[in-house]
């Protein structure tokens, strides 16, 4: 079996989380204007999207383990096409709140089941190079999406934002159609087992401690994704283009420190990796608090440090963390996916609250998770056996 074919799917499939939340963002200040309600309604197309996703994707893991990884992607893309082109249609903010989350359910299958396909294909040694080179290919997506995004409101509406997503989903569903079947030993679990499987995880000390640490590490990020918009375009007046070119630096700054992550494997330790990380995070984090610059600059460079951080810790605690489990990767990746969206889910609705300095409080949201981060990490990393990748 060739197993690079598999690697542009993988990818696309990683990507359709921040494909279906950054394209959008620069139309977030319009819609505010268009339907007349304040950032805390229309910043729940992105929680609403995160919850649905988070709650929806429990299901999917289990559900690739008894039937495979196909027939649950086809349908649950094949779902998210459908809401996509609705959300197309949608005349205020209630009915496009309802079509978000509908496309966060069939969405949901995407990059938990890239995850499950990865670990069906790969070996053990060859799964972290895969997750880091996966990291800097679907950092292209929120790293162009927002550009796009802020081009297609220049040239025709924010509606055409979602008929793309659809298009794309299309792609992603003919890609998977051809894919063969990659699960080899198809479990025989039914609902009450399934279950069984989630609390067997729960009761997986190790996996559900590592998971849940790392899921800390991106408050700042999805504080980032949910009013970065509001700072950018409504606080310092620039516009959708300019908007999607200061969020496509802070992806990229994600794509170098994946990419970064896949150079230095080859000779440092997984674990000093990680430190050097959640410290970067931390220094970001403070960065934004004191306002190191004025201007848009004051949460771009700052953020990009912490954003490039937490590119570089990507890789090795995913790998980390599905390596506490010798089975049922696919409810493992679903777990662990569930917590990183749930903490992001909440870390956007707070950030939409009415604060006096929005770039502060994503710094100490940076400032506190780092820190705890780091704190518990250096204590605990000496009695982990992390692999080297």
């Amino acid at each position: 079996m060739n197993k690079n074919r598999f690697l542009p799917l993988i990818a696309l499939l990683s990507a359709f989380p921040p494909l279906s939340t950054d394209m959008y963002l620069p139309a977030i200040p319009l819609l505010q204007k268009i339907w007349q309600q304040p950032l805390s309604i229309i910043n729940l197309t992105l929680v609403g999207f995160f919850i649905s996703y988070c709650i929806c994707l429990l299901f999917y893991g289990p559900l690739s383990d008894r039937f495979g990884r196909r027939r649950p992607l086809l349908i649950g893309i094949g779902i998210y096409i459908v809401a996509s082109f609705l959300c197309a249609v949608s005349n205020n903010a209630a009915a496009l709140i309802i079509f978000r989350v509908l496309q966060a359910a069939g969405g949901a299958s995407s990059s938990v089941l890239a995850l499950a396909i990865t670990k069906d294909v790969y070996e053990e040694h060859e799964r972290g190079k895969i997750f880091a080179y996966i990291g800097v290919i679907m950092a292209l997506a929120p790293m162009l999406s927002p550009i796009l995004g802020g081009w297609i409101m220049t040239w025709f509406s924010w509606r055409f934002i979602f008929v793309i997503l659809g298009v794309i989903g299309m792609i992603a569903w003919i890609g998977v159609f051809k894919m063969p079947e990659t699960l080899k030993i198809i479990s025989n679990t039914n609902v009450l087992q399934t279950a069984g499987i989630y609390i067997q995880l729960l009761k997986n000390r190790r996996y559900i401690g590592i998971a849940l640490l790392m899921s800390m590490a991106v408050l700042p990020h999805f504080a980032f994704i949910g009013g970065s918009a509001d700072i950018y375009i409504t606080r310092f007046g620039l516009s959708e283009k300019a908007f999607g070119y200061f969020f496509a630096a802070n992806a990229a700054a994600i794509m170098f420190g994946s990419f970064a992550c896949s150079r230095l494997l080859y000779i440092i330790e997984s674990r000093h990796i990680l430190t050097l990380s959640f410290a970067g995070i931390l220094i970001g984090g403070i960065g934004m608090i004191i306002h190191w610059t004025s201007g848009p600059w004051s949460l771009g460079l700052p953020m990009a440090i912490a954003s490039f951080s937490f590119g570089l810790s990507r890789p090795p605690s995913n790998n980390l963390i599905l390596e506490q489990v010798d089975q049922h990767a696919g409810a493992a990746s679903s777990l662990l996916i569930f917590f990183y969206f749930m903490v992001g889910a909440f870390s956007m609705w707070l950030i939409s609250l009415d604060w006096t300095d929005k770039i502060q409080i994503i710094g100490l949201l940076g400032a506190l998770s780092g820190g705890l981060v780091l704190g518990i990490w250096i204590f605990i990393s000496k009695s982990i056996a992390v692999k080297q990748i």
